[in-house]
């Protein structure tokens, strides 16, 4: 097909424009910084951030000289660097300028998250990482790799550079990568959730996350921690003492008596595990005797509300499954915009319920997100409920057409409580 050959042409393009023309260049100009640090790189569709930044955490913890490049930011120990990213994988230039000023903080680790278009695009040129970890792989980005074996090619190129690999035996990626890396030229890693870590570490992934999707996380970077060298106690330690990564699972406080999160979760998978740990949640509330009270003082239980959209202009394909995942798992939903660029927000939300054949009585459609978020809290929630916001997490900005204007879900969250 002309898209599957015009996408084969486009690597080596990338090759010679961003690799050898920026990225050889950015290399030489802050002397080869990636060949004195030890840099574990970690990817997948979900959960990469969160992971990324647990990974940094435990490194911190343990005394290590460590720096992080994720999507919610770039830090060098503790000081966070405004380095003006946009984007979850820097140019070259920025990246290796950042790697430099690293070197001059004496960092002797960099947790690098990095994403499928930025490893398609030669943006990581030349990085050899010690090791690399894979969360998932799941329906994304497809508007822009066309099909599965092509996104999973993208994420492997980085990761076929490393000594070590570290990948999820639960995850349907799982066969197909370990094709990839024989065991004749890497050290594969292998988690999973029937593969036990040291009673320790297990009892503190449990305590700190209650949610399957990051018990997994945890486990990846156990695997990882352990193989640098770290302590099992420290490990422990450390995962109990993990503040979170803003806007992943976040839950806001209130006086309303219902409880609301702000998550990332933008993808089928994503958002399955969400509404799946929230239901586990709501489920334990239940049994601690926390219920919603019905019109007459009756004990009700409480009801999950979804409030998501989909992004314009990117993978299409998802919107139906989006749309009956939240019809499957939540009570009420509301549909509304998540940066809609070009197209139109009542084409989208009408494609995300294309495919139901049930729930439609349970879905509200509201396309300014201030006001699907001031519903779902101030018309919908009553005391007992729950109230979960996907798709924005961190990020603080949405498109509108060509525009990006200021946003953030939890700044919308605290208008809506106001």
């Amino acid at each position: 097909m002309p898209s599957e050959l015009i996408y084969r042409l486009k690597r080596p393009y990338h090759f010679f424009k961003t690799g050898l023309i920026k990225g050889l260049p950015a290399r030489i100009k802050y002397l080869f910084p990636d060949k004195k640090l030890k840099i574990i790189a970690i990817t997948g569709t979900d959960g990469k951030t969160t992971s990324s930044t647990l990974l940094y955490h435990l490194l911190q913890e343990s005394g290590k000289k460590v720096a992080l490049i994720s999507t919610v930011g770039a830090y060098i120990g503790d000081q966070k660097i405004e380095t003006g990213f946009h984007v979850t994988s820097p140019s070259p230039d920025q990246l290796f300028a950042f790697m430099r000023k690293m070197l001059q903080e004496k960092t002797e680790y960099l947790v690098l998250e990095f994403t499928s278009q930025g490893a398609y695009q030669y943006r990581l040129f030349g990085i050899k990482p010690l090791i690399a970890g894979i969360t998932n792989v799941d329906q994304d980005h497809f508007d822009y790799h066309l099909n599965y074996q092509n996104y999973l090619e993208a994420k492997a190129s980085v990761m076929q550079k490393a000594k070590t690999v570290v990948l999820n035996e639960d995850d349907q990626s799982y066969y197909r990568l370990k094709k990839l890396f024989p065991s004749s030229q890497y050290n594969v890693l292998e988690y999973s959730q029937e593969q036990k870590l040291n009673a320790k570490i297990e009892r503190a992934i449990k305590e700190r996350f209650p949610e399957a999707f990051n018990q997994n996380n945890a486990r990846l970077v156990s695997t990882i921690a352990l193989e640098i060298g770290l302590d099992e106690k420290e490990i422990s330690q450390s995962l109990i003492s993990f503040q979170g990564v803003p806007g992943r699972m976040q839950f806001i406080e209130n006086t309303k008596g219902i409880k609301i999160v702000v998550d990332f979760a933008h993808t089928p998978q994503g958002l399955r595990s969400a509404l799946t740990a929230l239901r586990f949640i709501m489920k334990k509330d239940k049994v601690n005797g926390e219920a919603r009270e019905g019109a007459l003082g009756h004990k009700l239980p409480g009801r999950l509300v979804a409030v998501y959209g989909c992004a314009g202009l990117r993978d299409a394909i998802k919107r139906p499954m989006m749309g009956e995942i939240g019809a499957e798992l939540a009570d009420l939903l509301v549909f509304t915009a998540e940066d809609p660029r070009t197209e139109d927000i009542w084409s989208i939300i009408r494609q995300m319920k294309e495919s139901l054949t049930t729930g439609h009585d349970k879905i509200s459609s509201i396309p300014n997100r201030q006001d699907a978020i001031d519903f779902a809290i101030q018309k919908l929630a009553k005391r007992g409920d729950l109230v979960a916001i996907f798709g924005k997490g961190p990020e603080q900005s949405m498109c509108y057409g060509t525009e990006e204007i200021a946003w953030s879900d939890e700044a919308a969250v605290k208008k809506a409580l106001k």
